[in-house]
């Protein structure tokens, strides 16, 4: 029955019952947990906890001992019996800033911070003391509460962002204790926390009044739950809620109207109630990487008309999804503003299975595009994408009709085919483009694998189909470094994205599926 936890490697006196109870947030060896039953385990003596862990992996069970259901998990077997002596409670966050900032003062008091891809810019500090100091750094550090009445004020005044993740607070009561003596906080990092709702969002508006950034990255959140909390962020422009338990999205009603950025990345999303977020009506940045997004439809326009929806959308991420067909492009080409559109790691195929073919077609179907995943659009390349458009599908439109009465059909498949003829002309017959059977598996690349950990080792260049597996290419690397395919690791780099790794993650997927491209370099890793 008991878990068989180390000592915590510093002196620390046993918690007193007073201090636990149900609810309460602990650490154990690193990991986090949160109390669910304070009392005897019979047959044996003593205090027990009763902790579901954060991590499930690291239980035994479902809080059932000798037939008797001392607590609930989420998980069957996340569950585990700990003595008292074997858990911390933490400190509060003045402790917490004090011990950190004393260790190493000159390097959390540097000029710009970097969370998440996010720069703050301090510019100069002068006075080093923690009256100055413009961000608290706290993640991970077993922050359990404000401390004494007042005093976060006095002592950290200019604090601007905020970093508690992974922390040991219990529910947005305690957090919103700590930010109401924070007037300057502008960005609050909060992943990884397990917060109980709060009982009245609004009272604590004041709290939060001022916050602008907000992250809540695996806090096990729903959409309903996101959005009770959201009267809290009244200023809110910048939420990002990866890594959830965010399925159907509902509409925010009266909430979040000043959302500018919004990720819901790696979230289960049930594919239509993304249109609910057209609710959010200064929204800019949308990121819905690995939703498993397969399909979006924006019935309320014609086919080459503009939508009404994400009238303010001017960057959507779907990278690493299920789109695999043309049509969602189309729909996305109906979207005002969309300029900045990231597509990576989708099955989006050209008819001559060519990579540089599959970004020709997003360019011409997306007017307004200037970036696609990540790179500029030049007027050379955008002008050559349009070309190449019109005499790919010109044969194809003469059957549809022509230029005297094209069919409805082909220009519900082709909703720019029109527009892009009168700003360029007809083709002509020796233009157009035959369709060519798909040469995917002819298609050569040219990869040069590096090794950034092996110093001595030199690169290796080979030539490689497109359509092969990423299984196959570590059976090739096997053969030639003999280190086991299981434990290779890949990433690779783009000369058009100069210092940017791409992750390689899935050994049944195709080099194509990644984007590789001809004079790209796979990184290769063991352990």
């Amino acid at each position: 029955m008991t878990d068989n936890t180390a000592s915590m490697g510093v002196d620390q006196e046993e918690p007193e019952e007073k201090e636990l109870s149900a609810g309460r947030r602990v650490s154990c060896d690193g990991e986090r947990a949160t109390v669910r039953y304070v009392g005897p385990v019979p047959p044996t003596a003593g205090l027990w906890l009763g902790v579901e862990w954060d991590n499930p992996e690291r239980g035994k069970h479902n809080g059932t001992h000798g037939g008797v259901q001392y607590f609930t998990c989420r998980h069957p077997k996340g569950g585990s019996f700990v003595r008292p002596a074997k858990v911390s409670l933490g400190v509060d966050y003045l402790t917490a800033v004090q011990q950190l900032y004393r260790i190493d003062k000159e390097e959390v008091l540097r000029e710009e911070i970097s969370i998440d891809s996010k720069k703050l810019k301090w510019g100069r500090i002068k006075d080093r003391g923690l009256e100055s100091l413009p961000s608290a750094l706290l993640g991970c550090c077993e922050v359990n509460g404000s401390g004494p009445d007042g005093e976060i004020r006095e002592t950290t005044p200019n604090v601007e962002w905020l970093d508690i993740s992974g922390s040991l607070l219990s529910c947005w009561e305690e957090v919103s204790a700590i930010t109401q003596q924070l007037d300057q906080l502008e960005g609050l990092q909060l992943s990884n926390n397990r917060l109980s709702l709060p009982s009245d969002p609004s009272a604590h508006c004041q709290a939060f009044r001022s916050i602008k950034v907000l992250v809540l990255n695996g806090c096990e959140l729903t959409w309903p739950q996101i959005l009770q909390c959201a009267p809290m962020w009244p200023q809110l422009e910048d939420l990002c809620v990866e890594e959830n338990d965010i399925t159907e999205l509902q509409r925010p009603e009266g909430v979040l109207q000043s959302l500018k950025s919004l990720s819901v990345s790696s979230n289960p999303l049930v594919q239509h109630s993304v249109l609910s977020l057209a609710a959010l009506p200064r929204l800019e940045h949308l990121n819905l990487s690995r939703t498993g997004l397969s399909d979006i439809r924006f019935d309320d326009a014609a086919p080459g008309s503009q939508t009404a929806m994400f009238s303010a959308l001017t960057k959507l991420n779907v990278d690493h999804n299920n789109i695999t067909e043309w049509c969602v492009v189309d729909e996305l080409g109906k979207l005002p503003r969309l300029a900045h559109f990231v597509c990576r790691s989708n099955q989006l195929v050209s008819s001559d299975g060519n990579p540089k073919t599959a970004n020709q077609l997003l360019i011409a179907k997306l007017r307004h595009l200037v970036f696609l995943n990540n790179c500029e659009i030049t007027q050379k390349e955008r002008r050559g994408a349009e070309l190449d458009y019109i005499k790919m599908f010109g044969e194809e439109w003469l059957k549809a009709g022509g230029g005297s009465q094209t069919s409805t059909e082909f220009i519900s498949q082709h909703p720019r085919y029109l527009s892009l003829i009168d700003k360029y002309g007809a083709p002509e017959e020796g233009e157009l483009k035959k369709p060519e059977p798909f040469a995917l598996k002819n298609q050569l690349l040219k990869i040069k694998f590096m090794f950034p950990d092996d110093a001595d080792r030199k690169p290796i260049e080979k030539k490689l189909p497109a359509s092969m597996v990423v299984q196959k290419v570590k059976g090739l690397l096997y053969r030639l470094l003999k280190v086991p395919a299981a434990d290779l690791k890949l990433t690779y780099t783009s000369p058009k994205m100069l210092g940017t790794e791409f992750e390689i993650d899935s050994d049944l997927k195709t080099l194509e599926f990644y984007s590789i491209e001809d004079g790209d370099q796979v990184l290769v890793r063991w352990s």
